[in-house]
């Protein structure tokens, strides 16, 4: 998982250094042209730069921060892989999120590639916009492709080429105080589905005097919102909508009415809130259920979870983890075998069962892991989840400094819900900021 609180000159360099070796592996690739374009964009794989199935081959595989606490479940996978893939060995490599980015493009750059790199969707979407990952639609049947959650698998599609497969995933969950919830008069055995929290959680206000709930203004709002962040070239900002003004005249009447604190909460403090009733749902993650019951044991108690209502995009977002193959790997063939393999349903669900997170295989939430309750809220959460994986969508933005566009809208937001700056001007400047960060 990402580490929080890192200094900010120390993510740009991260990020500047990860720009130039993205222009030096692009170089390696063809720089775009479409003349020198590496031959894993086509739309047929290229049997050219792969040995033949008689040769032995070794696929090197890349994963992040999963050693040492799923060793065993990897060294049985890859013996499993092994012994049905004669003259194929895996050489298994894993290293910390913040070191496998520029690792993997310093070794695309130097002509010794990985074959099957674990990659976020914001970094493997990059890859695959300048053509630096194996587009994997002339490998892919539609029953493999079909094997994912549309959305999920849909978010590293670009162009039409499909430039992941899907792994582990998550997605946030409504928790939900039943005991505010009743006092409120409403029924915690019929929770909100869409927008109608927002009414919710203005009764809950108007009869108990408690908050709707807490979040933080970020741009992740705009997605849900049906609002693109971007431009369809990646070039330019496209918020700046009327549908931007719209959504935050309903955050603001929101915020007016109780329904949402006015406050850009981090995590740490949503779960002092919600621990100390000051308010009756929290948004996030089943992350979130040990620091309740640490913090909090009666309120625990009176917790449940339920499906994250969609807002008027109908989705839910989702952190995916997926594998790639990059373009410049030697066994092109053997590597989209093997990340199938490692992402199919039935490994998917081993991998979920030992490290407590979501598949993004349809076939593996029919598991009784998935769908058998002991009526904890663990459970609850973890049912609640895989229940929200059918309308889920990665949010990303797609460009290398992402998180620069991320940090300027969210602190335009802020000083609109939070020091009532105009929306128009105020948005004005974001979409400028925005499109000078494009520029560099």
């Amino acid at each position: 998982m990402r580490k929080q609180g890192r200094g900010r000159s120390r993510g740009f360099v991260l990020t500047l250094l990860s720009v130039m070796l993205l222009s030096v592996v692009l170089s390696a690739c063809g720089g775009g042209n479409k003349a020198d374009a590496p031959p894993s964009q086509s739309s047929e794989p290229q049997p050219s730069t792969e040995t033949k199935s008689s040769d032995p081959v070794k696929l090197e595989f890349w994963t992040i921060a999963l050693q040492p606490t799923f060793t065993d479940y990897f060294n049985k996978l890859i013996a499993d892989y092994q012994s049905s893939h004669p003259g194929v060995t895996i050489d298994w490599k894993d290293y910390p999120y913040d070191a496998v980015t520029n690792k993997l493009l310093t070794s695309i750059a130097s002509g010794n590639s990985p074959d099957v790199v674990n990659l976020n969707t914001e970094f493997a979407s990059q890859m695959g916009s300048k053509g630096a990952v194996l587009d994997l639609n002339g490998f892919l049947t539609d029953e493999e492709k079909g094997a994912y959650f549309d959305g999920i698998f849909n978010s590293t599609v670009i162009d039409g080429k499909a430039y992941a497969l899907p792994w582990y995933t998550g997605t946030e969950v409504l928790f939900m105080n039943t005991k505010i919830v009743k006092e409120a008069g409403l029924d915690p055995a019929n929770p909100p589905k869409t927008m109608e929290l927002a009414d919710w959680a203005r009764q809950v206000k108007a009869k108990t005097g408690k908050l709707g709930y807490s979040q933080q203004f970020a741009s992740k709002l705009l997605p849900v919102n049906g609002i693109p962040i971007l431009n369809d070239d990646k070039t330019a900002a496209a918020f700046n909508t009327p549908e931007m003004t719209s959504m935050i005249e309903t955050i603001q009447k929101n915020i007016a009415d109780g329904v949402i604190m006015k406050e850009d909460v981090p995590f740490t403090k949503q779960i002092q809130y919600y621990s100390g009733e000051q308010v009756a749902f929290e948004l996030a993650g089943p992350t979130f259920i040990n620091f309740l019951k640490t913090s909090a044991p009666d309120v625990y108690k009176n917790t449940i979870a339920v499906p994250l209502p969609t807002g008027k995009a109908d989705v839910r977002l989702s952190n995916s983890m997926n594998l790639v193959v990059p373009a410049k790997s030697k066994h092109q063939k053997e590597a989209v075998e093997f990340a199938v393999f490692v992402t199919n349903a039935e490994n998917q669900t081993a991998f979920s069962k030992a490290a407590n997170t979501l598949p993004s295989t349809k076939e593996s939430i029919k598991d009784p892991f998935f769908t058998e309750t002991d009526k904890s809220l663990e459970a609850e959460a973890k049912i609640a989840s895989a229940n929200s994986l059918d309308k889920a969508v990665d949010y990303m933005v797609g460009v290398p400094n992402a998180g620069d566009i991320n940090s300027a809208i969210a602190r335009g937001l802020q000083k609109i819900f939070l020091n009532g700056a105009d929306v128009k001007a105020t948005v004005d400047a974001m979409e400028q900021e925005v499109n000078g960060v494009l520029k560099k």
